[in-house]
């Protein structure tokens, strides 16, 4: 997609989360059994909304698109980690950490806007009920995601259009296990602080712009509640809590990385792992635990399952 620019760099070694064996082996374990979870559990949301006809509604097809993208974001870095922390080879080409960055602004761009478009989701269902079927309806829900897929892909192309035809002619250590924006950067043999501050503050302001727009729509919809009745306001609070905890565990590593002026490695370690390994196993497992339609629908698809496979 976007060819290497004329330099002498064409790999970069990645550094990893530790040195040490001990702790390598540890975070081998780790990280594969919660790569098999990620999987199976949101392979699990995905499968349910789509041959399930109770879950065909817009909040189910707005959660099993998150479902999708939390296990791309997780498949794009979490794979490459445990190969390279079993095999000690932890190199990545030019090109495919250029790709990495790509489908990894992309996705992250889009998962922004969907759950914006969640947030939309629930303020016309608790807020306007009589009207929720008109308003979400299947073409709004398309249009919704194809939104969100194309703001994604413009985000990156924009990123990457600053960055792509640095020269770069050594170092090439990355401090981490992945390829992203800000280590990318420093590598380049120019001096690249205008370039850092723009592109990482493009990401940044981005980040915290879209989580104020969400927790200030969310906190519109409990007020909206709140007038109406005390009743509705614990129903909504209840139903929100799980969106909310989501938002905070997605933008909450995002933020740090863009906008903190003072980043620290080992933080950013710990955030990347929050991102990959952990929050994609929270989303299916928040909305699953706390919605007795989702756990029903798991329930008999799991049963399906397991009858097709016995018989």
């Amino acid at each position: 997609m976007y060819e290497r620019n004329d330099s002498s760099v064409s790999e970069f070694v990645f550094l990893g989360l530790s040195t040490s064996r001990p702790v390598q082996h540890f975070l081998l374990a780790f990280s594969t059994v919660f790569y098999v979870t990620i999987v199976l559990g949101n392979l699990l949301v995905v499968f349910a909304v789509t041959f399930d006809p109770h879950l065909h509604s817009p909040m189910y097809f707005l959660l099993a698109n998150l479902s999708f993208i939390d296990l791309c974001l997780s498949t794009l870095t979490v794979p490459k980690m445990i190969s390279d922390l079993h095999s000690g080879h932890k190199t990545i080409s030019f090109q495919e950490c250029v790709t990495q960055i790509f489908v990894l602004h992309t996705l992250g761009g889009s998962e922004m806007v969907l759950l914006t478009a969640m947030a939309l989701d629930r303020y016309v269902a608790i807020c306007k009920p009589l009207h929720y079927l008109t308003i979400m309806s299947p073409r709004v829900c398309l249009l919704l995601l194809c939104g969100a897929w194309g703001i994604g892909l413009i985000h990156s192309v924009v990123q990457l259009a600053f960055v792509v035809h640095l020269p770069f002619c050594g170092p090439n250590e990355i401090d981490s296990f992945y390829c992203d924006l800000p280590w990318f950067i420093k590598l380049a043999c120019i001096d690249s602080y205008r370039m850092e501050f723009m592109v990482t503050a493009n990401s940044g302001f981005i980040s915290m712009g879209t989580f104020f727009l969400l927790i200030i729509s969310y906190v519109f919809i409990l007020v909206t509640v709140w007038k109406r009745s005390s009743d509705g306001l614990r129903k909504a609070l209840s139903t929100l809590s799980a969106h909310i905890t989501v938002v905070v565990l997605f933008f909450g590593p995002c933020i740090f990385v863009y906008m903190w002026p003072f980043p620290t490695v080992p933080v950013d370690k710990f955030l990347a792992i929050l991102d990959f390994l952990v929050t994609p196993i929270l989303n299916p497992a928040i909305y699953t635990l706390r919605n007795k339609d989702m756990k029903v629908a798991m329930k008999r698809l799991s049963c399906q399952l397991l009858s097709l496979k016995i018989s």
